[in-house]
């Protein structure tokens, strides 16, 4: 039986579908949705026709149609900043009317794809909401776009230009003619490009004056503007921060008797975490030990849904340069009413474990509690106080009492992690101090001490417990999780291993302990620091889920963030957890929170690289202006990667990286060796490999950029490094890798 057409709808009626559409229609879905004979279909095509004239609708790509202003359903938009909310906007890339665009927010990007960056150009599918706005989600990436960059306006030899600061963008720009007298010469600057049909060089106008090239806080401005972190906080999410005060004992457990104390390094700017030790006395648990974890309770302070909270869930975490850091909450919280002060008052989150001899997580409990540090200890005076060197600083009775049982906690938690097989690459870390004017005094490695394994111990200890108890209540929560590294990296390290006579096995299941064997064979090997950062690489990148596949790393089965709230949110997200788990008052994890657990994950992961790579940027910066000074200093260094472009070589000095061009190398013609990590000279039979130690002199190291460019001053009189597939590799590729040993070497020449 033929379904009866339905009688012809109103103006209003059809106007109302096009409007509620979430993207543009066509004539045939209207007529669809109305059940339109094809009598009535000469009647709807004469109604869209008036709408069109009558200027209530728009007509756009394929005769769809859509209210006025409206965007099309596939257009390419600009990557704007993360708002207060922490979703990424975007505009479209071609607006012409006169009103403001609707805002764009961007969907979470998939798994395995980097997240979008400020001034990235997508070509994205939209669909128009109720109030107007339009979800995005993106089809394909565009080249990055350069609508708004930082720049240094300098004097070059065709005259003042702005150039930006990111070492990828190869255009100069001059100032758009605006009347206004142009900034000095070394001026740091946010500009815009401006488009222009007339001949001549691009052209951009000046947005925001940022200071001085020659200042030392450029090297954080920068990072801090090149990578989207947000530097400011609404004044509402200040209001509330301000609005906050020293909690009671009511309702919290009491644990000012206990004499929790903090450990940081001495430059640490917020305390979230205090521990506290001591032997267990269960007849049942000889060797035992409890320990208690007391965490900041952030989350009395920041509830779901206010503007601090958007405010922190925008930022994601904190970020720590030399010079300051970017807070993911305001100071009155973050330096205030929730670190772990001595001697103060606060309000925490706590969990008391118990161990066995083992190192074995027996049993934990978490409660909401009142705490107040017994003291503010550092890593080195608790290392110097254990191994029996009592700090100026350090109460004695503290190296008994306190630091004493502390570490008799650490050796079964030590043990139970050896036993795990966990995955342990100890790189060092850069640790630049500066000087009373901000400028870089020296640059060195951080030195890590057993108090640091210590606290990292404990640490997992309480994650792993947040991961257990919420499990079993069965409260949805974000798991930090780390898959197994993919195939193909898998085969590029073993092709890269089996060059330096290394072996990893082959394994359906790969596990922590087989990559720690590697690195164990190699401790005495001269490409020591190379094979550990290559094993770093192979590595997946562990991100934030609401679905476990465990931590591969620390071969745990279950893990989460929980210790660290001041500057995580995902920490946060595990207190509202665990909150709304036990029953702990209020603050907890809301449902409209705990619906979006996967894009608040991919969204955290995003802005923790984000964080990671502002941070290394400037380093790269603080680096280049220290080094900037030596370029009559012959420097060691060793070979850290090679590619066919030329030689990466981390200083001894420093730590840092930087950059020997191959057009520098002008005394042969140099092949690379993928397999090899080198590149070996055609004519001598030279080689640059990864690990080799050389000596080399700084030619450029500009601050701004972050750039450091070498030239290669000696090295080692040495043949490419031998493995098995050294013959096969030499014989194909016609005795490449061979040395004419008869014949002397020409001394270098470079190119400054």
């Amino acid at each position: 039986m033929t379904e009866k057409p339905n009688a012809f709808p109103s103006r209003e009626a059809v106007l109302d579908f096009i409007r509620e559409s979430p993207v543009p229609v066509g004539k045939r879905e209207i007529a669809r949705a109305f059940r339109l004979s094809g009598a009535h279909r000469l009647a709807l095509k004469q109604l869209l026709k008036d709408l069109e004239q009558d200027g209530s609708v728009e007509r756009g790509r394929r005769h769809r149609l859509a209210p006025p202003s409206a965007l099309p359903d596939v257009t390419i938009v600009v990557i704007g900043p993360v708002d207060a909310d922490g979703d990424v906007t975007a505009q479209p890339a071609h607006w012409h009317n006169e009103t403001p665009p609707p805002p764009i927010i961007m969907a979470p990007e998939r798994r395995g794809r980097p997240a979008l960056a400020t001034g990235d150009r997508v070509l994205a599918r939209l669909e128009r909401q109720t109030d107007g706005s339009y979800r995005g989600r993106t089809i394909r990436r565009l080249d990055r776009g350069e609508h708004r960059f930082l720049a240094t306006w300098r004097e070059g030899p065709g005259g003042h230009r702005l150039v930006p600061v990111d070492r990828r963008a190869r255009t100069d720009y001059a100032l758009t003619p605006t009347g206004e007298p142009p900034p000095p010469p070394g001026t740091l600057v946010l500009a815009e490009m401006v488009a222009t049909r007339s001949a001549g060089p691009r052209q951009a106008k000046i947005l925001e004056v940022l200071g001085n090239t020659g200042e030392p806080q450029t090297a954080s401005l920068i990072a801090i503007h090149n990578h989207g972190l947000p530097t400011a906080f609404p004044a509402e999410a200040l209001d509330e921060a301000n609005r906050g005060h020293p909690i009671t004992t009511e309702d919290r457990e009491d644990l000012r008797s206990l004499p929790l104390v903090t450990i940081d390094g001495a430059d640490a700017r917020d305390f979230d975490d205090a521990v506290w030790a001591t032997p267990d006395t269960a007849a049942d648990n000889k060797g035992g030990w409890h320990l208690v974890v007391a965490i900041a309770d952030v989350a009395h302070y920041v509830r779901p849904g206010s503007a601090l909270d958007r405010a922190a869930l925008a930022r994601g975490n904190s970020a720590y340069f030399p010079d300051r850091v970017v807070p993911m909450l305001p100071e009155a919280l973050s330096d205030g009413l929730c670190s772990l002060r001595p001697h103060e008052d606060r309000a925490c989150l706590a969990v008391h474990l118990w161990i066995d001899a083992s190192g074995i997580l027996r049993r934990h409990r978490f409660c909401r509690a009142i705490m107040r540090s017994a003291a503010r200890l550092t890593y080195e005076a608790v290392q110097q106080a254990h191994d029996g060197h009592s700090p100026p600083d350090l109460d004695p009775a503290f190296q008994d009492t306190v630091i004493a049982p502390l570490y008799g906690a650490y050796r079964p938690l030590a043990a139970a992690r050896r036993r795990r097989g966990t995955l342990d690459l100890d790189m060092p870390e850069r640790e630049i101090k500066l000087d009373a004017n901000g400028r870089v005094a020296s640059i060195a490695a951080r030195s890590r001490y057993d108090s640091h394994r210590l606290i990292e111990e404990f640490m997992i200890a309480a994650n792993v417990a947040a991961a257990e108890a919420l499990e079993a209540r069965s409260v949805p929560f974000l798991y930090r999780v780390h898959d197994q590294p993919s195939p193909d990296k898998l085969e590029s390290l073993r092709d890269f291993l089996t060059s330096l006579d290394l072996r990893l096995v082959k394994s359906q299941a790969m596990r922590p302990i087989h990559f720690t064997q590697v690195l164990k064979k190699a401790e005495d090997h001269p490409h020591r620091p190379l094979i550990t950062e290559m094993v770093l690489r192979s590595q997946a990148q562990a991100v934030y889920a609401p679905d476990n596949i465990g931590h591969f790393g620390l071969a745990l089965r279950r893990y989460t963030h929980f210790t660290s709230p001041i500057r995580r949110y995902a920490d946060l997200v595990v207190h509202r957890a665990l909150i709304r788990a036990f029953d702990l008052g209020a603050g907890g994890l809301d449902n409209v929170s705990a619906t979006r657990l996967d894009e608040i994950g991919e969204h955290l992961s995003m802005t923790e690289r984000r964080a990671a790579a502002a941070e290394r940027s400037a380093l790269d910066r603080y680096t280049a202006a220290f080094l900037a000074g030596q370029s009559d200093r012959i420097l060691s260094g060793r070979i850290s990667g090679v590619n066919r472009s030329g030689v990466f070589v981390r200083l001894e000095s420093t730590g840092s990286d930087g950059f020997i061009p191959a057009s520098t190398l002008s005394d042969d013609r140099y092949q690379h060796h993928e397999t090899h990590q080198a590149l070996v000279g055609q004519r001598w039979g030279k080689v640059l490999q990864a690990g080799m130690p050389v000596s080399i002199r700084v030619v450029e190291a500009d601050p701004v950029s972050g750039s450091t460019i070498l030239a290669l001053v000696d090295m080692p009189d040495q043949d490419l490094a031998t493995s098995r597939s050294r013959s096969a590799t030499t014989a194909g590729r016609g005795g490449v890798g061979t040395r004419r040993s008869k014949t002397k070497a020409p001394r270098s020449r470079h190119r400054g």
